[in-house]
């Protein structure tokens, strides 16, 4: 069996995996709770066969091996979109996790945001643009897909750190679409910074990058063939830690009701009510004294 077989055999293999959570997806309407993951999942269902017959037009040299430029395109315009659509995953996943927690949670998206776009320019600042042509693609592709792999390799981690703290099940949805993207972007993420910009596309390295594609995917289809946790309401007792965080946090920011604040007075209260006494004594002996 060629290289180019076993390439196109793989990308059967996912083409067939993502139909399947596709389906498993939609048929528990988890693109209700999340929309982004949804389009995720449209758009690799949708490429993923066209860019496995483009792959095996080009293994057949059809189109006088115009396939190859058509593939070259069609691959770096879905990795980009992919990174793209994987922040929004993001949020949803940190939205899901900490929905119990509205005010850390709305804290949370602020440094969340602050963080994305520091991790983008870091990672666009150190990108070397080694090509001037068309190739210039690649090299966005990989930054773009470094910075949002550390923030998904980020959020991974610190669902694991606090799965006890937020009561979040190993099952639930959306630790299993973290755990998913932790796989595929490490892969990305160590592909991004060892893959050589000329190598084949038959090259040992992307077997391997396909293969781990593929535990990826896989372990959503697992998510969602079994079933999913209820999720019950998070009671804690009023001095535990995280509560008084979350209502921190959700003071922060607030504004609240305006209450208008008078000048103190220059006597106390209980001076005030003596002279008003003192009046009212003072003009009954005034009106004694005229009776008389």
């Amino acid at each position: 069996m060629s290289s180019q077989t076993a390439m196109s055999l793989l990308s059967v293999a996912e083409f067939a995996l993502w139909a399947t959570l596709g389906f498993l997806f939609w048929a528990k309407k988890l693109q209700r709770r999340f929309p982004a993951m949804g389009s995720y999942l449209a758009l690799h269902v949708t490429a993923t066969p066209v860019l496995a017959l483009l792959l095996y037009g080009q293994a057949h040299l059809w189109f006088n091996g115009y396939c190859f430029v058509v593939y070259f395109f069609g691959y770096w315009a879905v990795y980009i979109a992919s990174a793209v659509i994987l922040y929004f995953v993001c949020i949803e996943v940190f939205r899901s996790a900490l929905s119990a927690f509205p005010g850390l949670m709305k804290f949370g998206l602020v440094v969340f945001r602050w963080a994305a776009l520091a991790s983008v320019i870091v990672s666009f600042s150190t990108i070397s643009f080694s090509h001037h042509n068309i190739l210039i693609m690649s090299d966005i592709a990989y930054g773009l897909m470094r910075s949002v792999s550390i923030i998904e390799l980020c959020l991974l981690g610190f669902l694991c750190l606090s799965m006890n703290t937020l009561r979040l099940p190993a099952r639930d949805m959306a630790f299993g679409i973290a755990l998913g993207f932790g796989v595929m972007c490490s892969n990305d993420f160590v592909f991004a910074l060892m893959a050589s910009y000329k190598s084949s596309l038959t090259a040992p390295s992307q077997f391997v990058y396909e293969s781990l594609i593929l535990v990826s995917v896989a372990t959503w289809v697992t998510f969602c063939a079994l079933p999913e946790p209820v999720r019950h309401p998070v009671v804690m007792p009023a001095n535990s830690t995280i509560y008084r965080w979350n209502e921190i946090a959700s003071a922060l920011g607030h504004t609240g009701t305006q209450v208008a604040v008078q000048q103190p007075s220059n006597g106390f209260f209980l001076t005030d009510v003596e002279r008003v006494v003192e009046k009212v004594l003072a003009r009954n002996l005034k009106d004694r004294e005229s009776e008389s």
